[in-house]
Protein backbone atom coordinates (compact mmCIF):
# COMPACT_ATOMS: atom_id res chain seq x y z
CA UNK A 1 0.00 0.00 0.00
CA UNK A 2 1.07 3.44 -0.39
CA UNK A 3 0.66 5.32 2.80
CA UNK A 4 0.73 9.07 3.53
CA UNK A 5 1.52 9.67 7.26
CA UNK A 6 1.06 13.46 8.73
CA UNK A 7 3.56 14.27 11.60
CA UNK A 8 6.56 12.39 12.41
CA UNK A 9 6.10 12.18 16.62
CA UNK A 10 5.98 9.28 18.80
CA UNK A 11 2.79 8.35 17.54
CA UNK A 12 3.70 9.06 13.33
CA UNK A 13 7.51 7.65 13.82
CA UNK A 14 6.30 4.68 15.70
CA UNK A 15 3.83 3.94 13.24
CA UNK A 16 6.32 3.89 10.03
CA UNK A 17 8.22 1.69 11.77
CA UNK A 18 5.83 -0.66 11.95
CA UNK A 19 4.36 -0.44 8.48
CA UNK A 20 7.95 0.25 6.37
CA UNK A 21 8.75 -3.19 7.68
CA UNK A 22 5.24 -4.81 6.24
CA UNK A 23 6.53 -3.43 2.57
CA UNK A 24 4.17 -0.58 2.62
CA UNK A 25 5.57 2.14 0.60
CA UNK A 26 5.47 4.99 3.18
CA UNK A 27 6.09 8.40 3.28
CA UNK A 28 6.19 10.74 6.26
CA UNK A 29 5.19 14.97 6.24
CA UNK A 30 6.45 17.00 8.89
CA UNK A 31 7.58 20.99 9.17
CA UNK A 32 10.77 19.68 11.29
CA UNK A 33 13.55 18.90 9.15
CA UNK A 34 15.94 17.45 11.62
CA UNK A 35 13.43 14.75 13.02
CA UNK A 36 12.94 13.54 9.17
CA UNK A 37 16.29 12.99 8.40
CA UNK A 38 17.05 10.93 11.49
CA UNK A 39 13.64 9.17 10.57
CA UNK A 40 15.11 8.54 7.35
CA UNK A 41 18.50 7.67 8.67
CA UNK A 42 16.62 4.70 10.44
CA UNK A 43 13.88 3.82 7.91
CA UNK A 44 13.67 3.20 3.90
CA UNK A 45 10.88 5.82 3.12
CA UNK A 46 10.35 9.29 1.72
CA UNK A 47 10.36 12.39 3.73
CA UNK A 48 8.69 15.45 2.85
CA UNK A 49 9.01 18.80 4.91
CA UNK A 50 6.19 21.26 4.85
CA UNK A 51 2.59 21.71 6.55
CA UNK A 52 0.32 18.41 5.85
CA UNK A 53 -3.02 20.26 4.97
CA UNK A 54 -0.89 22.19 2.38
CA UNK A 55 -1.85 21.01 -1.10
CA UNK A 56 1.39 20.98 -2.94
CA UNK A 57 2.94 19.46 -0.08
CA UNK A 58 0.59 16.60 -0.28
CA UNK A 59 1.57 16.57 -3.77
CA UNK A 60 4.98 16.60 -3.48
CA UNK A 61 4.05 13.39 -1.21
CA UNK A 62 2.58 11.53 -3.76
CA UNK A 63 -1.18 12.00 -2.92
CA UNK A 64 -2.45 11.60 -6.14
CA UNK A 65 -2.14 7.85 -5.87
CA UNK A 66 -2.02 7.18 -2.30
CA UNK A 67 -3.90 4.48 -0.76
CA UNK A 68 -4.05 6.17 2.01
CA UNK A 69 -3.74 9.12 4.68
CA UNK A 70 -3.28 9.49 8.55
CA UNK A 71 -3.34 12.35 10.09
CA UNK A 72 -1.40 12.00 13.55
CA UNK A 73 -0.02 15.17 14.20
CA UNK A 74 -0.85 17.51 17.73
CA UNK A 75 -3.06 19.46 15.54
CA UNK A 76 -6.84 18.03 15.61
CA UNK A 77 -7.21 21.11 13.40
CA UNK A 78 -4.29 20.38 10.88
CA UNK A 79 -5.43 16.42 10.80
CA UNK A 80 -8.84 17.14 9.62
CA UNK A 81 -8.09 20.03 7.44
CA UNK A 82 -5.45 17.23 5.68
CA UNK A 83 -7.75 14.35 5.33
CA UNK A 84 -10.46 17.53 4.06
CA UNK A 85 -7.90 18.60 1.25
CA UNK A 86 -7.01 14.47 0.15
CA UNK A 87 -10.70 14.03 -0.44
CA UNK A 88 -11.03 17.29 -2.13
CA UNK A 89 -8.52 17.71 -4.69
CA UNK A 90 -6.91 13.99 -4.44
CA UNK A 91 -9.35 11.86 -3.99
CA UNK A 92 -7.75 9.72 -1.40
CA UNK A 93 -9.82 6.45 -0.70
CA UNK A 94 -9.11 6.12 3.09
CA UNK A 95 -8.34 8.96 5.48
CA UNK A 96 -7.50 8.47 9.23
CA UNK A 97 -7.37 11.25 11.55
CA UNK A 98 -6.08 11.33 15.41
CA UNK A 99 -8.88 14.01 17.14
CA UNK A 100 -8.12 14.10 20.83
CA UNK A 101 -10.60 17.52 21.36
CA UNK A 102 -13.43 15.48 23.06
CA UNK A 103 -15.95 18.80 21.67
CA UNK A 104 -15.27 17.17 18.39
CA UNK A 105 -15.51 13.50 19.24
CA UNK A 106 -19.21 13.87 20.99
CA UNK A 107 -20.26 15.13 17.19
CA UNK A 108 -18.22 12.89 15.42
CA UNK A 109 -21.60 11.00 13.74
CA UNK A 110 -22.96 14.74 12.70
CA UNK A 111 -19.28 15.69 11.42
CA UNK A 112 -17.33 13.09 10.05
CA UNK A 113 -18.96 12.06 6.53
CA UNK A 114 -17.98 12.92 3.10
CA UNK A 115 -20.42 15.75 1.93
CA UNK A 116 -19.10 17.79 5.43
CA UNK A 117 -15.78 16.48 6.98
CA UNK A 118 -14.50 13.88 4.89
CA UNK A 119 -12.61 11.87 7.54
CA UNK A 120 -13.26 7.44 7.41
CA UNK A 121 -12.22 6.62 10.94
CA UNK A 122 -11.29 8.89 13.88
CA UNK A 123 -8.73 7.16 15.94
CA UNK A 124 -8.80 9.26 19.87
CA UNK A 125 -5.93 8.46 21.66
CA UNK A 126 -7.27 9.19 25.11
CA UNK A 127 -10.73 7.47 25.22
CA UNK A 128 -8.05 4.33 23.64
CA UNK A 129 -5.89 4.65 27.09
CA UNK A 130 -9.18 5.29 29.43
CA UNK A 131 -10.56 1.82 28.21
CA UNK A 132 -7.20 0.17 28.24
CA UNK A 133 -7.27 1.31 32.36
CA UNK A 134 -10.80 0.66 32.84
CA UNK A 135 -10.53 -3.04 31.69
CA UNK A 136 -7.05 -3.79 34.00
CA UNK A 137 -9.51 -1.97 37.00
CA UNK A 138 -12.53 -4.43 35.79
CA UNK A 139 -9.85 -7.74 35.93
CA UNK A 140 -7.18 -6.85 39.08
CA UNK A 141 -4.27 -8.47 38.50
CA UNK A 142 -4.03 -8.47 34.94
CA UNK A 143 -1.21 -6.62 32.67
CA UNK A 144 -3.26 -6.25 29.53
CA UNK A 145 -6.86 -6.68 28.58
CA UNK A 146 -8.04 -6.95 24.93
CA UNK A 147 -11.25 -7.68 23.86
CA UNK A 148 -12.59 -9.59 20.62
CA UNK A 149 -16.08 -9.99 19.16
CA UNK A 150 -17.82 -7.13 20.72
CA UNK A 151 -16.43 -7.98 24.73
CA UNK A 152 -17.49 -12.08 23.85
CA UNK A 153 -14.02 -13.24 24.04
CA UNK A 154 -10.72 -11.90 25.57
CA UNK A 155 -6.83 -12.36 25.80
CA UNK A 156 -5.23 -11.52 28.96
CA UNK A 157 -1.76 -11.08 30.10
CA UNK A 158 -0.80 -12.17 33.75
CA UNK A 159 2.09 -12.80 35.61
CA UNK A 160 2.43 -16.39 37.50
CA UNK A 161 3.37 -16.49 40.72
CA UNK A 162 4.40 -18.54 43.68
CA UNK A 163 1.43 -20.18 45.10
CA UNK A 164 -1.01 -19.82 41.83
CA UNK A 165 -2.16 -22.99 41.32
CA UNK A 166 -0.78 -23.63 38.24
CA UNK A 167 2.42 -22.71 38.82
CA UNK A 168 4.88 -25.78 38.46
CA UNK A 169 2.58 -28.04 36.56
CA UNK A 170 2.18 -28.50 32.83
CA UNK A 171 -0.40 -26.79 31.04
CA UNK A 172 -2.97 -29.77 30.16
CA UNK A 173 -3.30 -30.03 34.33
CA UNK A 174 -5.97 -26.40 33.13
CA UNK A 175 -8.82 -28.83 32.10
CA UNK A 176 -8.27 -30.89 34.75
CA UNK A 177 -8.51 -28.07 37.13
CA UNK A 178 -11.38 -26.50 35.31
CA UNK A 179 -13.16 -29.00 33.78
CA UNK A 180 -15.82 -26.68 32.47
CA UNK A 181 -13.97 -23.71 31.46
CA UNK A 182 -12.47 -23.69 28.00
CA UNK A 183 -9.37 -21.82 27.62
CA UNK A 184 -6.30 -21.58 25.38
CA UNK A 185 -2.53 -20.34 26.59
CA UNK A 186 -1.52 -18.49 23.19
CA UNK A 187 1.19 -17.61 24.44
CA UNK A 188 4.45 -18.05 27.29
CA UNK A 189 7.12 -14.96 28.08
CA UNK A 190 9.93 -16.57 30.39
CA UNK A 191 12.77 -13.81 31.31
CA UNK A 192 11.13 -11.59 28.30
CA UNK A 193 11.64 -14.37 25.52
CA UNK A 194 8.50 -16.31 23.75
CA UNK A 195 8.32 -19.86 24.28
CA UNK A 196 5.73 -22.16 22.49
CA UNK A 197 2.64 -23.52 25.03
CA UNK A 198 2.44 -27.32 24.65
CA UNK A 199 0.52 -29.55 26.50
CA UNK A 200 3.72 -30.38 28.35
CA UNK A 201 5.01 -26.51 29.17
CA UNK A 202 5.20 -26.52 32.73
CA UNK A 203 4.26 -22.63 34.38
CA UNK A 204 6.91 -21.00 36.64
CA UNK A 205 6.79 -18.43 38.49
CA UNK A 206 6.93 -14.89 36.93
CA UNK A 207 6.02 -16.23 33.44
CA UNK A 208 4.24 -13.64 31.70
CA UNK A 209 0.96 -16.17 30.57
CA UNK A 210 -1.25 -14.62 27.57
CA UNK A 211 -4.41 -16.79 27.78
CA UNK A 212 -7.71 -16.67 25.72
CA UNK A 213 -11.65 -17.54 26.97
CA UNK A 214 -14.69 -16.34 26.81
CA UNK A 215 -14.95 -12.61 29.09
CA UNK A 216 -16.50 -14.19 31.50
CA UNK A 217 -14.59 -17.08 32.35
CA UNK A 218 -11.26 -14.46 32.63
CA UNK A 219 -11.69 -14.37 36.27
CA UNK A 220 -11.88 -17.88 36.85
CA UNK A 221 -8.56 -18.52 34.92
CA UNK A 222 -6.61 -16.05 36.44
CA UNK A 223 -7.26 -17.60 39.99
CA UNK A 224 -5.43 -20.63 38.09
CA UNK A 225 -2.50 -18.53 37.62
CA UNK A 226 -2.25 -16.45 40.58
CA UNK A 227 -3.75 -15.81 43.72
CA UNK A 228 -7.07 -13.36 42.53
CA UNK A 229 -6.87 -9.88 43.86
CA UNK A 230 -9.99 -8.71 45.38
CA UNK A 231 -11.73 -6.18 42.93
CA UNK A 232 -10.66 -2.39 43.13
CA UNK A 233 -12.94 -0.19 45.31
CA UNK A 234 -10.70 3.38 46.33
CA UNK A 235 -8.81 4.71 43.25
CA UNK A 236 -6.58 8.20 43.40
CA UNK A 237 -5.74 9.61 40.10
CA UNK A 238 -3.08 11.99 39.62
CA UNK A 239 -4.21 14.07 36.80
CA UNK A 240 -6.79 15.85 35.57
CA UNK A 241 -6.33 16.14 32.05
CA UNK A 242 -8.48 14.20 29.35
CA UNK A 243 -7.82 10.64 30.33
CA UNK A 244 -8.13 11.82 34.52
CA UNK A 245 -11.35 13.11 34.11
CA UNK A 246 -12.64 10.80 31.49
CA UNK A 247 -11.32 8.02 33.60
CA UNK A 248 -12.96 9.26 36.79
CA UNK A 249 -16.23 9.66 35.15
CA UNK A 250 -15.97 5.71 34.19
CA UNK A 251 -15.32 5.01 37.44
CA UNK A 252 -16.93 7.09 40.12
CA UNK A 253 -20.39 4.96 40.10
CA UNK A 254 -19.23 1.64 41.21
CA UNK A 255 -15.81 2.94 43.26
CA UNK A 256 -14.73 5.39 45.63
CA UNK A 257 -12.72 7.84 43.32
CA UNK A 258 -10.02 11.06 44.69
CA UNK A 259 -8.77 12.75 41.62
CA UNK A 260 -5.64 15.20 42.67
CA UNK A 261 -4.84 18.41 39.89
CA UNK A 262 -2.15 20.53 39.53
CA UNK A 263 -3.90 23.81 38.48
CA UNK A 264 -6.62 25.13 40.68
CA UNK A 265 -9.08 26.48 37.68
CA UNK A 266 -8.69 22.80 36.15
CA UNK A 267 -9.61 21.19 39.46
CA UNK A 268 -12.64 23.66 39.86
CA UNK A 269 -13.95 23.07 36.70
CA UNK A 270 -13.45 19.18 37.09
CA UNK A 271 -15.11 19.59 40.18
CA UNK A 272 -18.57 21.26 38.65
CA UNK A 273 -18.46 18.58 36.48
CA UNK A 274 -17.90 14.94 38.00
CA UNK A 275 -20.69 13.88 40.05
CA UNK A 276 -19.12 11.53 42.72
CA UNK A 277 -15.37 12.00 42.37
CA UNK A 278 -13.67 13.97 45.41
CA UNK A 279 -11.39 16.55 43.50
CA UNK A 280 -8.16 17.91 45.75
CA UNK A 281 -5.92 20.87 44.06
CA UNK A 282 -2.06 19.89 44.67
CA UNK A 283 0.66 18.10 43.67
CA UNK A 284 0.26 14.17 43.58
CA UNK A 285 3.96 14.26 44.47
CA UNK A 286 3.44 15.48 47.76
CA UNK A 287 3.61 12.81 50.68
CA UNK A 288 1.44 15.05 53.42
CA UNK A 289 -1.21 15.85 50.81
CA UNK A 290 -1.02 11.55 49.52
CA UNK A 291 -1.38 11.29 53.70
CA UNK A 292 -3.77 13.47 54.86
CA UNK A 293 -5.97 11.64 51.79
CA UNK A 294 -5.74 8.10 52.89
CA UNK A 295 -3.30 7.06 49.76
CA UNK A 296 -2.49 3.99 52.23
CA UNK A 297 -5.74 2.78 52.17
CA UNK A 298 -5.83 3.11 48.11
CA UNK A 299 -6.31 0.16 45.68
CA UNK A 300 -5.11 1.31 42.79
CA UNK A 301 -3.27 4.84 42.32
CA UNK A 302 -3.20 5.73 38.57
CA UNK A 303 -0.98 8.43 36.98
CA UNK A 304 -2.11 10.24 34.01
CA UNK A 305 -0.53 13.74 33.92
CA UNK A 306 1.00 14.78 30.78
CA UNK A 307 4.66 14.33 32.71
CA UNK A 308 6.29 10.99 32.62
CA UNK A 309 8.97 12.16 35.80
CA UNK A 310 6.30 13.33 37.40
CA UNK A 311 4.26 10.36 36.76
CA UNK A 312 6.48 7.78 37.71
CA UNK A 313 7.60 9.68 40.95
CA UNK A 314 4.06 10.21 41.96
CA UNK A 315 3.55 6.55 41.60
CA UNK A 316 6.82 5.01 43.25
CA UNK A 317 6.08 7.29 46.45
CA UNK A 318 2.27 6.23 46.32
CA UNK A 319 3.20 2.53 46.43
CA UNK A 320 5.96 3.03 48.82
CA UNK A 321 3.40 4.80 51.18
CA UNK A 322 1.01 1.67 51.05
CA UNK A 323 -0.90 1.53 47.98
CA UNK A 324 -2.05 -1.31 46.99
CA UNK A 325 -0.93 -1.09 42.50
CA UNK A 326 0.52 1.81 41.08
CA UNK A 327 -0.15 2.34 37.54
CA UNK A 328 1.54 5.27 34.95
CA UNK A 329 0.86 6.75 31.91
CA UNK A 330 4.08 7.33 29.95
CA UNK A 331 3.98 9.01 26.86
CA UNK A 332 7.87 8.15 26.20
CA UNK A 333 7.36 4.16 24.97
CA UNK A 334 11.09 3.28 25.74
CA UNK A 335 10.58 4.05 29.22
CA UNK A 336 7.87 1.37 29.33
CA UNK A 337 10.26 -1.83 29.87
CA UNK A 338 12.41 0.18 32.34
CA UNK A 339 9.94 0.71 34.99
CA UNK A 340 7.31 -1.83 35.03
CA UNK A 341 7.18 -4.65 37.41
CA UNK A 342 9.36 -3.16 39.94
CA UNK A 343 7.73 -1.10 42.87
CA UNK A 344 4.89 0.32 39.11
CA UNK A 345 2.79 -2.53 38.72
CA UNK A 346 1.72 -1.54 34.97
CA UNK A 347 3.27 1.07 32.69
CA UNK A 348 0.87 1.85 29.43
CA UNK A 349 1.65 4.38 26.66
CA UNK A 350 -1.11 6.22 24.92
CA UNK A 351 1.48 5.23 21.41
CA UNK A 352 0.89 1.59 22.03
CA UNK A 353 -2.97 2.46 21.89
CA UNK A 354 -2.74 4.85 18.98
CA UNK A 355 -0.69 2.27 17.47
CA UNK A 356 -3.31 -0.82 17.26
CA UNK A 357 -6.45 1.32 16.18
CA UNK A 358 -4.46 2.60 13.54
CA UNK A 359 -3.20 -0.76 12.23
CA UNK A 360 -6.67 -2.22 12.57
CA UNK A 361 -7.60 -0.02 9.41
CA UNK A 362 -4.17 -0.39 7.72
CA UNK A 363 -4.63 -4.35 7.39
CA UNK A 364 -5.29 -5.73 4.58
CA UNK A 365 -8.08 -8.64 4.25
CA UNK A 366 -11.24 -8.74 7.13
CA UNK A 367 -9.32 -7.84 10.01
CA UNK A 368 -11.77 -5.73 12.60
CA UNK A 369 -9.13 -6.08 15.58
CA UNK A 370 -5.70 -5.36 16.12
CA UNK A 371 -3.72 -5.30 19.33
CA UNK A 372 -0.13 -4.44 19.94
CA UNK A 373 1.40 -6.71 22.77
CA UNK A 374 4.49 -6.60 24.73
CA UNK A 375 5.55 -3.27 23.74
CA UNK A 376 4.71 -3.48 19.96
CA UNK A 377 6.85 -7.18 19.65
CA UNK A 378 3.80 -9.26 19.45
CA UNK A 379 0.00 -9.08 18.03
CA UNK A 380 -3.12 -10.43 18.39
CA UNK A 381 -5.32 -10.10 15.86
CA UNK A 382 -9.48 -10.89 14.94
CA UNK A 383 -9.77 -11.78 11.46
CA UNK A 384 -13.22 -12.90 9.86
CA UNK A 385 -12.78 -15.75 7.36
CA UNK A 386 -14.57 -15.11 3.61
CA UNK A 387 -15.11 -17.29 0.94
CA UNK A 388 -15.53 -21.24 0.88
CA UNK A 389 -13.29 -24.07 0.33
CA UNK A 390 -13.12 -23.26 -3.06
CA UNK A 391 -12.02 -19.66 -2.49
CA UNK A 392 -10.29 -19.50 1.17
CA UNK A 393 -6.96 -21.23 2.73
CA UNK A 394 -9.16 -21.19 5.84
CA UNK A 395 -13.06 -21.60 5.59
CA UNK A 396 -14.21 -25.36 5.60
CA UNK A 397 -10.52 -26.57 7.02
CA UNK A 398 -9.08 -27.82 10.50
CA UNK A 399 -7.00 -25.75 12.41
CA UNK A 400 -4.64 -28.32 12.32
CA UNK A 401 -4.21 -28.53 8.36
CA UNK A 402 -3.74 -24.68 8.04
CA UNK A 403 -0.02 -23.30 7.08
CA UNK A 404 0.13 -20.78 10.14
CA UNK A 405 3.25 -18.96 9.92
CA UNK A 406 5.98 -19.69 12.28
CA UNK A 407 5.00 -18.68 15.89
CA UNK A 408 1.18 -17.89 15.39
CA UNK A 409 -1.58 -19.65 17.05
CA UNK A 410 -5.40 -19.56 16.64
CA UNK A 411 -6.38 -18.90 20.02
CA UNK A 412 -10.11 -18.87 19.46
CA UNK A 413 -12.87 -18.43 16.95
CA UNK A 414 -16.41 -16.99 17.91
CA UNK A 415 -19.25 -18.17 15.94
CA UNK A 416 -22.33 -15.83 16.48
CA UNK A 417 -22.69 -15.64 20.17
CA UNK A 418 -20.63 -18.84 20.79
CA UNK A 419 -16.98 -18.81 21.70
CA UNK A 420 -15.00 -21.59 20.66
CA UNK A 421 -11.40 -22.34 22.21
CA UNK A 422 -9.78 -23.38 19.08
CA UNK A 423 -8.44 -27.23 18.50
CA UNK A 424 -6.31 -28.77 15.82
CA UNK A 425 -9.68 -30.86 14.54
CA UNK A 426 -12.12 -27.32 15.12
CA UNK A 427 -12.95 -26.25 11.27
CA UNK A 428 -13.25 -23.23 10.13
CA UNK A 429 -16.97 -22.15 9.12
CA UNK A 430 -17.61 -19.11 6.89
CA UNK A 431 -18.34 -15.58 8.88
CA UNK A 432 -16.35 -16.64 11.74
CA UNK A 433 -14.56 -14.17 13.74
CA UNK A 434 -10.83 -15.88 14.15
CA UNK A 435 -8.29 -14.51 17.02
CA UNK A 436 -4.80 -15.17 16.42
CA UNK A 437 -1.84 -14.55 18.17
CA UNK A 438 2.08 -13.35 16.18
CA UNK A 439 5.51 -13.57 18.75
CA UNK A 440 6.61 -12.29 15.75
CA UNK A 441 4.76 -9.81 14.18
CA UNK A 442 7.58 -9.59 10.69
CA UNK A 443 4.53 -12.90 9.86
CA UNK A 444 1.42 -10.04 9.06
CA UNK A 445 1.72 -9.61 5.62
CA UNK A 446 1.42 -13.98 5.71
CA UNK A 447 -1.50 -13.89 7.98
CA UNK A 448 -3.57 -11.18 5.86
CA UNK A 449 -3.01 -13.49 2.47
CA UNK A 450 -4.18 -16.12 4.86
CA UNK A 451 -7.54 -14.46 4.89
CA UNK A 452 -7.77 -13.25 1.55
CA UNK A 453 -10.47 -14.86 -0.44
CA UNK A 454 -8.99 -15.42 -3.96
CA UNK A 455 -10.80 -16.34 -6.80
CA UNK A 456 -8.21 -18.27 -8.07
CA UNK A 457 -7.52 -20.36 -4.89
CA UNK A 458 -8.95 -23.92 -5.41
CA UNK A 459 -7.88 -26.35 -2.41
Amino acid sequence: MKIIILGAGQVGGTLAENLVGEKNEITVIDSDPVILRALQDRLDLQVVTGVGSHPDVLRKAGAEDADMLIAVTNSDESNMLACQVAYSLFKTPTKIARVRSEQYIIYQEQLYKQQDIPVDHIIAPEQLVTQAIKRLIDYPGALQVVEFADGKASLVAVKAYYGGLLVGHALSALKEHMPNVETRVAAIYRRGKPIRPLGTTVIEADDEVFFIAATKHIRAVMSELQKLESSYKRIMIAGGGLIGAGLAKRLEHNHNVKLIEYSPERAQYLSAHLDKTIVFSGDASDSTLLSEEGVEQVDAFIAVTNDDEANIMSAMLAKRMGAQKAMVLIQRSAYVDLVQGGEIDIAFSPQQATISALLTHVRRGDIVNVYSLRRGAAEAIEAIAHGDKNTSKVVGREIGDIKLPPGTTIGAIVREEQVIIAHSDTVIEANDHVILFLVDKKYINDVERLFQPSAFFFG
